[in-house]
């Protein structure tokens, strides 16, 4: 176990855990856009940055990837804290005008508008937290998306942008997006979701007749567990 400081309260940690984990476990709150808790932490947001001081020296470090250390104080509202959100969410706000999201945590920290970047109209509410790649890489296990080009013209979406015949239209990736940046359609009463341009045929349940899950999903972990896909027509609710 390891003893540490955040907030002036004493908290005790298992060794490996992270600043981010261990300050929630304790109610104390830290921004965050890019983690999960079912995925590997990327530390791409920046936005969980935290004060640490360690042999009396004080640095800032993004808390959903630094490792909690033996007496170590941690800091999660300094003004240097506030500082880095605030430039943060400013960059933020100028690659996604349009994000609610993004938005409401800039006027939590005082940012109401931001006048140094120019606004980029063009980037949707993508922040590229890199959830949703991860997420249908290790997660979903197809890799269907990824990021594409470079600088400030670097996307997520299929590769080269182009209709990705990979995508299996689970939705896993507009599940975890946090700022709705990926748009999941449903239509034909629900026999069809669209998603990354596709659109997908949804299975019905075998019992209760109810639209659950895309076919080539079906298909996909039929292929992949080698369980025949008639057993896969139940939807969870009939399966309880």
């Amino acid at each position: 176990m390891v003893n540490l400081v955040i907030d002036g309260k004493k908290i005790e940690a298992e060794t490996g855990t992270t600043f981010l984990s261990a300050a929630r476990d304790n109610g104390i709150v830290i921004p965050t856009l890019c983690h999960h808790e079912s995925i590997e932490a990327s530390g791409a947001c920046r936005l969980c940055v935290v004060e640490i001081a360690k042999g009396g020296r004080k640095r800032i470090v993004t808390s959903c990837i630094y490792l909690v250390e033996d007496g170590i104080v941690v800091d999660t509202k300094s003004e240097r804290v506030l500082g880095v959100r605030r430039l943060v969410l400013e960059l933020l706000m100028a690659r996604c005008p349009e994000s609610e999201v993004v938005r409401n945590l800039a006027e939590e920290l005082g940012v109401k508008t931001q006048k140094r970047f120019k606004p980029d109209k063009d980037k949707g509410k993508c922040i590229l937290c890199r959830l949703c790649v991860k997420t249908c890489e290790d997660i979903v296990g197809v890799s269907a998306i990824g990021l594409s080009f470079r600088g400030k013209d670097k996307v997520v979406g299929p590769p080269f942008t182009e209709d990705s015949k990979a995508c299996i239209g689970c939705g896993a990736c507009a599940y975890v997006c946090p700022t709705g940046h990926i748009e999941m359609t449903t239509g034909n009463g629900g026999a069809e979701r669209t998603i990354w341009g596709r659109t997908f045929k949804m299975a019905q349940c075998s019992v209760c007749g109810q639209y659950f899950a895309p076919e080539d999903q079906l298909q996909y972990i039929s292929n992949k567990t080698g369980v025949p896909m008639e057993n896969l027509t139940v939807c969870m609710n009939c399966r309880l």
